[in-house]
């Protein structure tokens, strides 16, 4: 059965919210955050070798990065990695995949995870991915992984579970977008919602039935290729077709829609590291609760600050209380962790004062 078990990455974000670490020519992704000496990318790729043979693994990202994730992942086929021409969020990317594993295998279950996320137990993760696939493989299901909370999080979307069918898979009631936090208090007191971790399994040929239901068309532009996908010709049908298709998230093109949507509960340590705050909260910390990366500091009455620092540089403050330090060379951010949401407009204003020359 595992050799039909496919996994997809997707790997294609800019991760603006960690600017000016994560540039356009090298997104977060592609950056060792954790000092572990492998960067996310690699660490989602490490965590899902024990489940999905090599040969099966499939990333999906911009054109500009193919030369990152040949870098990244040399044990990579070149066929396994399907260059995006155009950004378009992640129903089309989920589409364009799915099409291309059902066309070399028609008996395909699929993982979908992205490329940026922290998982410190990967043992739990594991197990719940086997019985993810095991669910997927014997029933028509969406399946979605939804993380137990822990705080009134008012930055992911939440999952209300409805009837359990089988140990930990319910069936989804609704999908809620982010909440304000008076009702992330709610939700998280209710025991009745998950946070939706954007990780999901399927056969290959569910999430076409879905697609084509309840997104007709997008499947209408990905139906004119077919018998190109798994072939030499795929990749002039994409280069000349995947633009057209419309942007949207699968969760609103399909998962808020499909009346077939399950979720497993797991808690295994996720956390989708989307802010400075998260990269702060899961880093090790010194004595005076502050945390380095790739830099030496000297802190006086400072503390539960984060220096991120590209050069070796000795970084030297007074006076300094949970603030974002980060220093990547051509750029220097100095911004109170409690205002870091304002950092994708601080991106905005960059590109229309200098255009990109610093993203």
């Amino acid at each position: 059965m595992a050799s039909h078990r496919y996994c997809v990455i997707m790997c294609g974000g800019v991760g603006s919210r960690f600017w000016p670490y994560s540039r356009e020519n090298r997104p977060k992704q592609f950056i060792d955050f954790l000092g572990t000496g492998r960067s996310l990318l690699q660490m989602s790729y490490d965590r899902i070798l024990p489940i999905v043979p090599k040969e099966n693994i499939v990333v999906v990202t911009n054109e500009k990065y193919a030369h990152l994730i040949r870098e990244q992942l040399p044990d990579i086929s070149p066929s396994n990695i399907l260059l995006e021409p155009a950004r378009r969020n992640t129903a089309p990317c989920i589409a364009w995949a799915a099409y291309h594993i059902a066309a070399l295998d028609p008996e395909a279950s699929m993982i979908v995870t992205p490329s940026d996320h922290l998982i410190t137990n990967e043992n739990v993760f594991t197990e719940c991915v086997v019985r993810g696939f095991d669910f997927v493989e014997s029933h028509d299901a969406l399946l979605t992984l939804g993380i137990t909370p822990v705080r009134p999080e008012t930055g992911y979307g939440y999952i209300q579970i409805g009837q359990e069918v089988e140990p930990g898979i319910l069936k989804v009631k609704t999908f809620t977008e982010k909440p304000n936090l008076e009702l992330a208090k709610v939700f998280l007191e209710s025991g009745e919602f998950f946070w939706n971790s954007g990780i999901f399994l399927w056969k290959a040929s569910s999430i076409i039935e879905a697609l084509h239901r309840y997104d007709s068309d997008l499947t209408a532009l990905f139906d004119k290729g077919k018998g190109c996908f798994g072939t030499p010709a795929e990749t002039d049908f994409i280069e000349n077709n995947f633009p057209s298709c419309p942007a949207n998230s699968i969760d609103y093109a399909v998962m808020e829609k499909a009346d077939n949507v399950y979720v497993e509960c797991v808690s295994f340590g996720w956390n989708d590291l989307g802010t400075w705050s998260a990269l702060y909260d899961n880093s090790p910390k010194n004595r005076d609760a502050n945390v380095t990366q790739n830099c030496q500091i000297l802190t006086y009455e400072s503390t539960g600050n984060i220096f991120a620092v590209r050069e070796d540089k000795l970084v030297v403050v007074h006076g300094l209380k949970d603030y974002i330090v980060a220093d990547a060379g051509d750029v220097l951010l100095v911004c109170p962790k409690s205002e870091e949401q304002r950092i994708k407009q601080m991106v905005n204003d960059v590109k229309l004062a200098y255009e990109d020359k610093y993203l």
